[in-house]
């Protein structure tokens, strides 16, 4: 495949990486320069919130998306939605530019996730809403969209698809840091999920619990507000140890089945049943104890566990993934530490990824493995749009 004349087998590709988690919080945009393997120079970044009304209309679209039989489905207005939410980040993509003196013509593709709304791999069935070959015209960029459709399709959960890019972060870590290998980077997010690397076999992945959904839900119910910033809720609290092992002993059956998660397999408490409090500080016991359980499904002890997304700046989270994975704060043996700490965002990580994703994808690269997702066999993935017209 070519682009702007050039091969692209061999040579780095700048991309830019669009993300839209299970948080529902807003668009990430990140843009890194790779060639698709060990090559890696990560850029700038940028989050763009959804406003209050949006983010309530996605929080409906995952109901209205339980009527949905095949991926092409689009019940109710889920068109509407999708063709709103794309041109949302149509403009993430070009307030990024504005916002770093970049011109489009700097970059050679664009990776959209989209956003989830729809996940039964059983099904064989994962659903991102996101209209590819309108961003690309909109933009007037290569677009390479719907990424885990492929590895859904050859019997893997579709999830989680960044182990492809920790590899590539792991080959490029600090000499100071290579002491303490195995690695496992641990994306907490709406859900958890993990990837683990020894450096000498392909790396392991899995989603392994709840991430900040749970909390999520709890806080805004109570509070209005979106989240437990930095997790001050929570510390006010107490563990209600019967709840969390109702929580966690379903969950864990899950995942020890190798079923990856989505933000409707778990049913918030109902108000009143804990405090405000107790009720965040249980959820973040919740997710810090899926994490540990995590240890049991890998190859050996993880040395270096490396934090990212929103539940690593989640002080009552990390302190409670301190306790249950019995790592004291001052080792040097083993540590839990958050991705800035080794100079990587832990907010752009996903949206990185998925850059890196898209320059694996036009290069014909896997981007996902058995071991990773559980898929029959390496598998690339993406649909590579190319604009039709410049808008």
């Amino acid at each position: 495949m070519t682009y702007k004349g050039r091969t692209q087998a061999d040579i780095a590709l700048n991309a830019i990486g669009l993300m839209s988690g299970t948080s529902l919080d807003g668009i990430d945009v990140a843009l890194l320069r790779s060639d698709g393997e060990a090559e890696l120079e990560r850029g700038p970044f940028l989050t763009v919130p959804y406003t209050d009304d949006f983010r309530k209309k996605l929080a409906q679209a995952l109901q209205t998306a339980l009527e949905i039989e095949s991926r092409s489905d689009r019940p109710g207005n889920l068109s509407e939605i999708e063709t709103e939410l794309t041109d949302l980040h149509s403009d993430a993509v070009l307030e990024f530019l504005e916002t770093y003196s970049l011109r489009a013509s700097d970059i050679d593709l664009v990776g959209f996730h989209g956003q989830t709304i729809f996940h039964n791999p059983d099904k064989g069935i994962t659903v991102q809403l996101g209209d590819g070959p309108r961003l690309a015209n909109t933009l007037g960029m290569p677009v390479v969209y719907d990424m885990r459709a492929n590895d859904t399709a050859n019997g893997g959960q579709g999830a989680p698809l960044a182990p492809a890019y920790h590899q590539a972060l792991s080959a490029n870590l600090d000499p100071q840091w290579q002491g303490l290998n195995p690695v496992c980077f641990v994306n907490i997010g709406g859900i958890s999920n993990l990837t683990y690397i020894d450096g000498e076999n392909p790396p392991h992945a899995f989603d392994c619990g709840t991430g900040n959904v749970l909390i999520d839900q709890w806080v805004h119910e109570h509070t209005g507000e979106a989240f437990d910033k930095d997790g001050l809720i929570g510390s006010a609290g107490q563990i209600n140890h019967d709840i969390a092992r109702r929580y966690i002993e379903p969950i864990a059956s899950k995942l020890d089945r190798g079923i990856s998660l989505d933000r409707l397999d778990f049913k918030p408490l109902e108000k009143g049943q804990l405090s405000l409090e107790d009720g965040a500080k249980t959820f973040a016991h919740i997710t810090a104890q899926l994490i540990a359980k995590s240890q049991g499904r890998l190859p050996k002890e993880p040395k270096l566990w490396v934090l990212s997304g929103g539940g690593r700046l989640n002080r009552t989270i990390v302190d409670e993934l301190h306790k249950v994975l019995d790592i004291s704060p001052d080792s040097n043996e083993k540590r839990i530490i958050k991705s800035e700490d080794i100079s990587i965002s832990g907010d752009a990580v996903e949206a990185e990824a998925w850059g890196y994703l898209a320059i694996r994808s036009v290069k014909g690269l896997p981007l996902t493995y058995p071991t990773t997702t559980g898929v029959s066999g390496p598998c690339i993935g993406g649909v590579v749009q190319m604009p039709t017209k410049n808008s």
